[in-house]
């Protein structure tokens, strides 16, 4: 049975909202203004026909838009597009009280994302590689992604479906990760389990045939042909399988700028929840670093490429789980400035300690907008005061956000030994 709605606004995940007198129904791919006809399931509907097209509507590049979950946002304008976005931080903001003003979005896409997880299911017959439908397990098949850099656009599909030809005997579910690297594409195959020795000879001559950099199967490595190098500011870091990376060169640049500018003059800083180290090689370039992070490999990844890289300051890394043991006050008060990065749960337990310290600077970069306020909040009632907040584009065509916060407290200075 379908419906005609007129849709009145977006919400922050890039459906079109319609006021109905049953409630609310969410159309994804729908925009202001239009009138639409749906099939509606439930406080959901799949768009039949537009009936009057808005003025901000464009064609999507991409084919396979409108089935693939990827992207939301291809058939909005740009100026549109970019005010929608910036709303969604804006409105975040004004729940958690916070006024602060933000600077305009900063697009970071560059020349696309340099890592992709591409699905490879066993249907009863055959098998589809590609990405997942919008809130849907099923796959929606693909031979490229025009969203990636251009080493993966085509590429990484053609890979994705030579390792699940490989690996189809099983009929188990798999998540590819792949990586372009300076050394090639690095592979990391996630849902197999372990592998026998036979299987293990074929896939280091599947990885031979091509040739990547490395594979590895839930992070063990199955065979580095060459090491999976990423260019750091002046450092080569090999990457450890499956470690974090930001989603775009760009963005990874885009980021760090900010933070160095804030830290200019500090002497001492910690790179909180710091990777394999995109902020603390280049902040090592003027102060001394200590970087913390969970993940060993990648504290290990860092501490090589600093050792290697002519004319840095001293970077020490510590393994350590900032959400169970977060930096305490003895440890934050000898520090000049703090930059964190956590993942999108935010770093609640270590802000409650920032809030307390004698820590003059604090760069917040978060992937979410909601945690980045509850967690500047928790900072502003510390004595913190917001200076600035940029909203960085790295996740385009999505609904998703990178926010960069700049906070300052007066604090008596410290003296040194």
């Amino acid at each position: 049975m379908s419906d005609e709605v007129t849709i009145n606004r977006l919400g922050a995940k890039g459906d079109g909202i319609a006021e109905t007198p049953e409630g609310q129904v969410f159309v994804p791919f729908a925009l202001p203004g239009e009138t639409v006809t749906i099939e509606r399931d439930g406080n959901r509907g799949r768009v039949l026909e537009i009936k009057t097209p808005s003025p901000e509507r464009i064609a999507p590049f991409c084919p396979y838009f409108g089935e693939c979950g990827g992207c939301a946002t291809q058939h909005m304008r740009e100026d549109f597009y970019r005010s929608w976005k910036q709303d969604i931080l804006n409105t975040t903001l004004r729940h958690a009280r916070l006024e602060q003003e933000t600077q305009a979005l900063i697009d970071a896409h560059g020349e696309g994302r340099r890592r992709v997880t591409l699905h490879v299911r066993f249907p009863e017959r055959g098998m589809s590689v590609g990405f997942m439908a919008a809130r849907s397990h099923h796959v929606i098949e693909i031979d490229h992604c025009p969203i990636l850099v251009p080493a993966l656009q085509r590429h990484a599909p053609a890979v994705a479906r030579a390792i699940g030809e490989a690996l189809k005997a099983a009929r188990k579910p798999l998540d590819i990760q792949i990586t372009a690297t300076d050394a090639g594409f690095d592979v990391d195959v996630r849902g197999h389990g372990p592998l026998n020795g036979r299987k293990r000879l074929d896939l280091i001559e599947l990885a031979n045939t091509l040739d990547l950099a490395r594979l590895s199967i839930h992070g063990d490595v199955i065979v580095e042909r060459r090491p999976p190098v990423i260019a750091i500011h002046r450092s080569s870091v090999v990457l450890p399988a499956g470690s974090f990376l930001q989603a775009t060169k760009l963005g990874e640049e885009t980021l760090a700028s900010f933070a160095i500018e804030a830290c200019r003059g500090a002497k001492r800083v910690a790179d909180l929840f710091a990777g394999c180290g995109a902020f603390a090689l280049r902040l090592a370039e003027k102060a001394e670093v200590h970087a913390v992070e969970s993940d060993k490999a990648a504290m290990m990844a860092l501490d090589r490429a600093a050792r290697a890289t002519p004319n840095l300051r001293r970077i020490t890394t510590e393994a350590r789980d900032l959400f169970r043991r977060p930096l305490l006050l003895p440890e934050l008060n000898s520090l000049d400035a703090v930059v964190m990065d956590p993942p999108r749960a935010g770093a609640e337990a270590q802000v409650k300690q920032l809030a307390s310290s004698k820590v003059p600077l604090i760069v917040s970069i978060s992937c979410d907008p909601a945690t980045f306020a509850r967690d500047a909040a928790i900072l502003i009632a510390g004595g913190y005061r917001l200076e600035r907040i940029i909203p960085v584009d790295q996740f385009k065509y999505s609904a998703h956000i990178e926010v960069v916060g700049i906070l300052r407290k007066d604090v008596a200075k410290k003296k040194r030994r």
